[in-house]
Order: C-alpha cells, then structure tokens, then sequence
C-alpha cells in the first residue's frame, strides 16, 4: 500500500454488427477502474459519428444509466480510465481525446507518458496547433492527425508518427472505419487483445477486462506493432518491432495489474507469489505470522509464507469503499484514510512475531502508520518485507515516482529506515530477483530504471512542468 500513482488503462471495442456497445465498454472500464480514479470517458461510433462523454469521477459514478442511454448503439467504441503523471487533473484533460481534422474523426486512449513531450509540443505550437489540455495524449494527437495529411490511411499516419515518439505509449485509436491499437517499441505498458463468442473484438491494458466482457484473450499486442480492425479483418504492422529490448515495466507485475490479469504470458498472480518466495530466501526470518498489506501485499505474502514455512494469516481487513490512498490530496488526508480503510486483526497479530509483506515504500509515512496500527493492535515484533526494490531514481515513463529528495531510500540506509517506520526489521526485493519474477513471452526484459537508474531510452535532462500550470512568478521562461 504506497504512495504510487497508478497507471491509465485503454479500452476498445470492433464488432460485426451495431450494438449497445457503450455498455461493454462501461463493463470494460469497471474492470480497470485500479488502473486510474480521477476520470474516464468512452466514446461511441456510429457509422462515422462520434457520441462522446467524460468527466473526473468513478466509472461507476460518471457513467449513470441515463448518460450510457444516451450514447445509442455502434459498433467501434474506445474508452479511457485516468491518472495523469502530465497534466493536471481536470475534465478537460480526461480521455479519450476527440480530433476533427480534414481527413475525418479520430479519438484516441492513451496509457503512458513521453519523454519527448515538450520538444514535440514547442514545435508543434511553433507550426500554429493550438492546445486544449495540458497532457501529452493531445500531442500524440496531433502528431497522428499531422501525418495523416499525407498519409494513405490512419494506420499509416500512425506508422510514421511513431517514429518521432519516444517513451512509453499503449494507444488505442479509432477512426471514422477502424480501430487500431499500437504500443511502443520498448513496449514499457501492457496492451493486449481478444475476441467474444459473437465476433467482437477487443483491445484492453490488462486481459482482466476482456474476461469481464465474455472476450478470450488472444494475445499481447508486441513492442512496436500496430494492430488494425476493419471490415477487411485483422491486420498487423510491425514495421517499429524488434527495434529495441522489450522494457515492459516491472511494477506492472509488483503492483498495477490486477492479479487475474495474465501479461506477456505471465500470470500476475504467479510473478507476486514468486516475489515473495525470493524475500523468503533473501530475508528469511523467525516469525509466527505472515500477513500481506491489501491488495498487493497478499499474492507475496502467501508466496513468502509457503517458501518460509511460517503459516499465513489474513492480518488486516480491508474497507472496500475507500480509494487507493495516494489518492487523497495532501499527507494530512491521506493518513486518515490509512486509518479508516486498514484495521488489523488483533486475534492474529497479538503477541507474535508478524511478518509484514507489501508492495513498496515511496516516503515512508504511510508504511509508518500501518506499522502502528499492529503495533497499537499488539504485535510483538514487525519484520517488514518490500516485494520491490527501494525507489532510488524517478520514473520518466508514466509510474508517478517522486523527485529524490522526497524517496525515503535516497535519504536513509535500510537500516535507519527501518527505525524510521518503525520496524524490527527490512528486508528489500533485490533487483536481481525481481527481474526474474516474470518470464514472459519476451524473456526477461523488463524496465528497472526506478530502482537500478538503467534507463531504456533518453531521458529528460530538464523535465519542466507545463508553463500552463505554472504560476507567472514561478514561469522563467521569457515569451
């Protein structure tokens, strides 16, 4: 249970016939309603019109049944569930993002962040574009849309804009005709795609929401490739494949996916019981209870207690009507919703040796105040577990790790962070082992920047904030 920042998660849908696809697709979000809270949209096409809504919100909240009514029937939708690392949360920069230019229509959902964003935005703006949000889904965008003038078909505008991109992307793009999927070449976010007993097909961040709306997952779309449905069928690109190492980003197994969700063929529910099995043999332990912090905590926790040995209990009840805590603005709210969404169970945890397993320490706060509620609840000992590494570098890739100065293990030793939560003991992940967790269709290749500071791709010698949500005063930029 850390401080992270969740991930974005794209859905889409291409079927044979028109139908009340908006309600699948409202099915398909709920299913990937983890990978972001703060908005989501869907967008329906009927024969060339586009219906269109989003707003800041739950699915389930922003989409009533009187506003999925509205959208009608169609017969390719794409849909957008939100947590922005660039641009500020608000409904204008919710997705998906709707463009009409010369050649037609085109929305598009968007999973990651670029790290070439504000250089493609300057130029773009220098060519007169003009922009409406300040997320760089909206470049992508344009950059699409630009190419599209030459271009023969959308597909090929997104070919060649793909090769001035650069960081992480997972799009799924549709047109006036088609829906396309595409994915970076480093391939640093989950995208895949399947198909329902009646025809349609469906393109989704995690397998998860394609098993809710009845598809059988087909398989991962590649690094690199472009994945287009149309009349014609399906149909692949892959001119951008095998261009780089495949990145898919690590975390994706430790904490984003849910752990039904199978990525790269790898079960996310096998890679965190695993992870646990290596802290077991890395940080073993004497101890009379391993306990998980929920959700993720629990996968490693169990594979922690049966390579250990030390039985597995469930330590904490979880109110399941409280957001992720990192939601919350501000430390001050974020601790009171630690103490109301977490109770321990004092029966299990009183007078033991517990063993405590989670996903990750950011700052430390909120690992301090689990810590003291076992200790408030009677535990004798605290031995914590991290199933990841420490956080030493920032993410340029769409997790929403802070700056150095605020990571708890670029100030303090494991040692003195350990007194700093108040544990008895720290044991880390290393990050030897956490690249071996998974072993995907791709092997092992797997992005570790966060934690090894081993980056992929370029990076941002000068990341900047949007001037556009920059005070005057705080603006050095001279226009």
């Amino acid at each position: 249970m850390s401080n992270l920042r969740e991930e974005c998660g794209v859905f889409g849908i291409y079927a044979p016939e028109t139908a009340d696809i908006a309600r699948t697709a409202y099915y398909g979000l709920f299913a990937l309603q983890h990978r972001g809270q703060e908005s989501c949209g869907i967008v329906v096409n009927d024969d060339g019109v586009f219906t269109t809504y989003k707003d800041t919100g739950l699915v389930n909240d922003v989409f009533t049944p009187d506003i999925l009514e509205r959208f009608g029937n169609g017969r390719i939708a794409v849909g957008h569930v939100r947590y922005g690392t660039t641009g500020t949360n608000d409904r204008n920069n919710a997705q998906p993002i709707v463009v009409n230019h010369i050649k037609g229509k085109m929305a598009l959902a968007h999973n990651g962040n670029l790290v070439n964003s504000c250089e493609l935005r300057h130029q773009l703006e220098l060519q007169g574009s003009i922009f409406h949000t300040t997320s760089d889904t909206e470049v992508i965008s344009y950059m699409i849309t630009r190419e599209r003038l030459n271009a023969p078909s959308i597909e090929e505008a997104v070919n060649r804009a793909m090769d001035k991109l650069s960081g992480a992307y997972s799009l799924v793009i549709m047109s006036p005709s088609k829906l396309i999927a595409a994915r970076d070449e480093n391939g640093f976010r989950p995208l895949c795609y399947g198909k329902t007993p009646d025809g349609r097909y469906i393109v989704a961040s995690e397998s998860c929401a394609l098993e809710s709306v009845g598809a059988q997952l087909i398989r991962d779309i590649k690094p690199g490739e472009i994945v287009v449905f149309s009349k014609e069928g399906v149909h692949s690109i892959e001119t951008h494949c095998n261009r780089r190492p495949c990145s898919l980003c690590v975390f994706e197994y430790i904490y984003f996916a849910r752990p039904d969700s199978v990525i790269e063929g790898c079960s996310v529910h096998a890679a965190r019981m695993r992870a646990g099995a290596f802290l077991a043999l890395e940080h073993p332990v004497q101890a009379d209870v391993v306990i998980g912090v929920p959700d993720s905590g629990i996968d490693a926790a169990v594979g922690y207690a049966k390579q250990s040995g030390i039985p597995y209990e469930i330590g904490f009840i979880k109110n399941k009507y409280i957001g992720r805590t990192f939601i919350a603005p501000g430390q001050e709210s974020r601790e009171d919703r630690v103490r109301i969404k977490l109770n321990p169970i004092s029966d299990v945890v009183r007078g033991k040796r517990v063993v405590m397993i989670d996903d990750s320490i950011v700052r430390g706060t909120t690992s301090a105040r689990i810590v003291k509620l076992l200790r408030d609840a009677g535990a004798k000992e605290i031995h914590m577990r991290v199933s990841a590494p420490p956080f030493k570098n920032p993410c340029y890739y769409g997790t929403d790790i802070d700056s150095r100065e605020n990571l708890i293990a670029c100030k303090y030793s494991v040692e003195e962070t350990a007194k700093k939560i108040g544990v008895d003991s720290l044991g880390y992940l290393s990050v030897e082992s956490v690249k071996q967790i998974a072993k995907g269709v791709h092997g092992t290749g797997y992005c570790t920047a966060c934690f090894d500071g081993n980056y992929p791709t370029e990076i941002p010698t000068e990341p900047k904030k949007n001037r556009f949500e920059t005070k005057i005063g705080e603006n050095k930029e001279k226009e």
